[in-house]
């Protein structure tokens, strides 16, 4: 019996080990895409203790708590900060084969050096433990990056963002990168007509002009790209259901727009025409900037109306859907392909259905003018777990190329949650490892473990332009 979490933690043989020991565990971290907040990266931020920087807003952990018959008090409510951490490790032992037991007692190794199984009866211990050590230099926002290697991260922002604690940390000509991405899922959520409204409303007091018109509203969202890109962005990033690629003429989009700033209701038709051409204008401009264009597909969000009210998007009433992903994404992709528009693309799936159709679908527009230009990005949200990631890894090997994969990202809220590409760099290895110990690999562990490298740093250090 293997003891648990050990240093060949989900290393099944001596060729797996060596793979992860000898050539990934020491390569730098580069996170292409989190939501970490930078006003608390600039400000090098000091937590309090471990609640602070575990448990608010991580809502992989509060939906665990509510299966667990978890009162919303301790959860988002007004307990204190040791009462919902007390809570949560209550609920630990009962996450048993869930990929939160794994990440748990990861994260409580690899920063705070803790051994111990998190219970309710370890709970005090481990955390006055771990809060003392987070009051110390050492654990401020930017050591506990730095404990992991962490090269450069990509936070997520709106258009209408300052990019001011951009500015400061990069100001300070410190080595760590905080890089922004391009996320105007708002800018385009039709869904919503009375938000859009308000949501152009500011877009007006940021570049300080009138927008009375679409081609307003286009000039006035191109300024804001164009100041990303003056700010070291180079990363695009959409949170969709599915793709949208309905056909539309300019003056219909007009028409649409002059509705929806008239307060009017649209119709479902022509609610997809204006994503679409949204979309279209996005992605021209990514690639006019030689920038990653990212989609994260097939989240169904929001189910719980009753607790959307209360606590708001974004924390932890989503789920898997079941979208229709394959024509219109093929239509999206052939019609910026087929002007030349295409900018390099990363397409992630929530749906495991999908991953053979998004693993497919990227080899119709990698046209050999950048390894891996189209990618199949990495086990997204509910699938970036072991079972998840093993079947996104095969899919894309089965059907694509997993040697020019450009690896893992945290998509995480939380500084403590970069174990997630110890993690993921050990699948990877394991499932090398185990094809050359069973022959359907050769025995040629500098090869190998060059593709190991490459998936685990180097592809992602080639692909993106920090």
């Amino acid at each position: 019996m293997k003891p648990f979490l050990d240093e060949n933690f989900l290393l099944q043989n001596e060729t797996a080990e060596k793979l992860y020991h000898d050539f990934a565990k020491s390569l730098p971290i580069i996170d292409y895409h989190n939501h970490l907040i930078p006003e608390q990266i600039a400000n090098d931020k000091q937590f309090e203790n471990i609640t602070q920087v575990w448990l608010a807003g991580d809502h992989y952990k509060w939906r665990a708590m509510r299966a667990n018959g978890v009162d919303e008090k301790y959860i988002t409510g007004d307990a204190s900060d040791f009462e919902k951490f007390e809570k949560w490790a209550e609920t630990v032992p009962y996450t048993l084969r869930n990929p939160l037991y794994h990440w748990t007692h990861l994260e409580l190794q690899r920063y705070f050096g803790i051994t111990d199984i998190l219970s309710g009866k370890t709970a005090r211990k481990i955390y006055d433990d771990c809060s003392a050590k987070l009051q110390t230099p050492e654990y401020s926002v930017r050591g506990l990056l730095a404990k992991m290697n962490v090269e450069a991260v990509c936070t997520t922002d709106d258009p209408l963002d300052s990019l001011n604690f951009h500015q400061q940390l990069a100001a300070e000509g410190v080595a760590l990168k905080m890089l922004p991405a391009f996320r105007p899922d708002k800018a385009m959520n039709s869904d919503d007509v009375a938000g859009l409204n308000e949501y152009i409303d500011k877009l007006e007091s940021v570049v300080n002009t009138t927008i009375t018109n679409f081609q307003d509203y286009i000039d006035a969202l191109k300024s804001r790209h164009d100041y990303f890109a003056e700010n070291g962005c180079s990363v695009s990033d959409h949170g969709l259901e599915q793709i949208y690629a309905e056909d539309y003429t300019d003056d219909e989009i007009s028409t649409i727009f002059d509705k929806i700033r008239s307060k009017e209701n649209i119709s479902y038709e022509e609610n997809l025409k204006f994503k679409s051409a949204m979309l279209i204008y996005f992605a021209e401009w990514d690639h006019e900037k030689g920038w990653v264009q990212q989609y994260h597909l097939g989240a169904l969000r929001n189910n719980n109306a009753r607790m959307l009210r209360q606590l708001g998007p974004d924390t932890g009433w989503d789920s898997i859907g079941d979208f229709s992903q394959a024509r219109m994404l093929s239509k999206f992709l052939n019609r910026l392909d087929n002007q030349d528009k295409l900018a390099k693309t990363i397409i992630y799936n929530l749906n495991p259905a999908d991953n053979e159709l998004i693993a497919t679908m990227i080899g119709n527009f990698n046209d050999g003018s950048v390894a891996g230009k189209v990618q199949f990005g990495s086990a997204w949200w509910f699938l970036d777990q072991k079972d998840g990631m093993i079947k996104q890894l095969n899919a894309l090997s089965n059907m694509g190329l997993l040697s020019r994969l450009v690896g893992m990202l945290t998509d995480s809220r939380s500084f403590l949650s970069f174990p997630r590409h110890e993690y993921f760099r050990r699948i990877v290895c394991n499932l090398f490892g185990e094809d050359v110990e069973n022959g359907e690999l050769p025995d040629d562990i500098e090869w190998v473990g060059k593709i190991v490298q490459d998936i685990s740093y180097f592809n992602a250090k080639n692909y993106f332009t920090f």
